[in-house]
């Protein structure tokens, strides 16, 4: 204990004694953990976010859209226009075990919407409970979601889209009241919570209305649905599901199964899996930026630590004389090159997470995101860090213990 305190005092008095050295040597170790902690943590914040901005479509959705057959099978010529019907759902979910949700969709553009004297023409999808989960669409609070009483009887419901919401009622709370479909009234029972959203297909779902796929039936006479929406149980396994899916259509509709324009299938855990390689790969990248920079500062505690070797050379003579033992010597420098480390890294973490935090007041999280500081960082800082300490501290302190007892004496 005794020998920890002695080596603590006399790495002050050598920090008090060498100021401007002491700095330099601190401050590349204080960059270089704070290079690699912000850099990462950028790295993160601009993973998350453009996470969300996908996925405000869906988590890990396939979207469903009948074509036209382009290969002859079975007598069939090609261009032999698909169409999709509501049991054609029901005939996947029975039939394909990895589909998890799945919800037949009706679309429409060009009916107006009106409230009073505002008339908009937002598109119009019919749907099924299921639909507002797979598709990340959350009520506001005091409002609800297609449910399964509104299909059972056809009820004329509707939910607005965020943007169909202001542009009808303004900041009115639309709760309750009646809007205009074509002819047709409807009461606004759910008003789509605000998300961000950077993909879609047809509309952004803020210029959207829903209301019940039984009702949108009875009202407009469509049997022909728009698309099919659904998710897999395993996102891992998202191609062998979609070929399973074309593959029963395939048998019904007598088409091609590897015909994929005969029923063409936007598959968006596919660009997941492209996007989690891609981080991986850029922030293993920003990860190797940020450690040579650390390892730039540790060669300077390195280079330091052989020039306190070399100037206390005559201390480390007379403490073998009377009785110190190599390893006595390499732990006291050992142990202040991790001092000198330990020191530098604290003081980056926290200039580190003190920018981090005040970039969460910056505009400019729809964009490229704000960094996040993580576990998953804090871990790898501290394993780049000790390797980098282990190797500035352990080489000039073997020096150290080398030194021969006699030359010593004599310098």
């Amino acid at each position: 204990m005794n020998g920890l305190l002695n080596t603590i005092g006399e790495f002050i008095r050598d920090l008090r004694a060498q100021k401007l050295r002491a700095f330099l040597t601190l401050f590349g170790i204080i960059w270089g953990t704070f290079t690699i902690i912000v850099l990462l943590a950028f790295g993160m914040g601009f993973k998350r976010q453009l996470s969300i901005n996908m996925h405000g479509i869906g988590e890990s959705i396939a979207i469903m859209f009948p074509g036209r057959t382009t290969k002859p099978f079975e007598g069939f010529g090609i261009g032999r226009p698909m169409s999709l019907i509501e049991d054609d759902a029901r005939l996947i979910a029975d039939q394909v075990a990895d589909v998890d949700r799945i919800s037949p969709e009706y679309m429409r553009y060009d009916t107006p919407v009106r409230v009073g004297e505002n008339i908009i023409t937002p598109a119009i999808s019919g749907v099924i409970p299921v639909y507002g989960d797979i598709r990340n669409i959350i009520a506001e609070r005091g409002g609800r979601f297609v449910n399964d009483v509104d299909i059972r009887e056809r009820k004329r419901v509707v939910i607005l889209g965020s943007e169909v919401k202001k542009l009808l009622f303004g900041e009115t709370d639309p709760i309750g009241r009646l809007v205009y479909v074509g002819q047709v009234p409807f009461t606004v029972v759910g008003v789509m919570q605000k998300k961000t959203q950077n993909s879609s297909y047809n509309r952004r779902d803020q210029d959207r209305i829903f209301i019940p796929a039984t009702t949108y039936a009875s009202v407009f006479g469509d049997q022909r649905l728009s698309n099919i929406v659904f998710t897999t149980k395993d996102p891992n396994r998202s191609e062998e599901t979609v070929a399973r899916v074309r593959e029963v259509l395939g048998r019904k509709y007598r088409f091609d199964p590897t015909d994929e324009d005969a029923v063409w299938i936007w598959n968006t855990a596919e660009f997941d899996k492209f996007m989690f390689v891609f981080f991986l790969a850029f922030n293993i990248f920003m990860g190797l930026i940020g450690s040579f920079t650390l390892a730039v500062g540790g060669l300077g505690v390195a280079n330091i630590m052989f020039i306190v070797v070399q100037e206390r050379t005559k201390e480390i003579g007379i403490k073998r004389a009377v009785g110190a033992r190599k390893r006595d010597i390499l732990f006291q420098f050992f142990l202040e090159t991790m001092f000198i480390v330990f020191l530098g890294s604290s003081v980056g973490f926290l200039i580190s997470y003190g920018i981090i935090e005040a970039m969460q007041y910056i505009p400019i999280k729809d964009f490229i995101g704000t960094p996040i500081f993580t576990s998953e960082i804090a871990v790898v800082t501290v394993i780049v860090l000790s390797l980098i300490g282990l190797a500035a501290g352990l080489l000039p302190a073997r020096r150290a213990a080398n030194l021969n007892v006699v030359d010593c004496l004599r310098t």
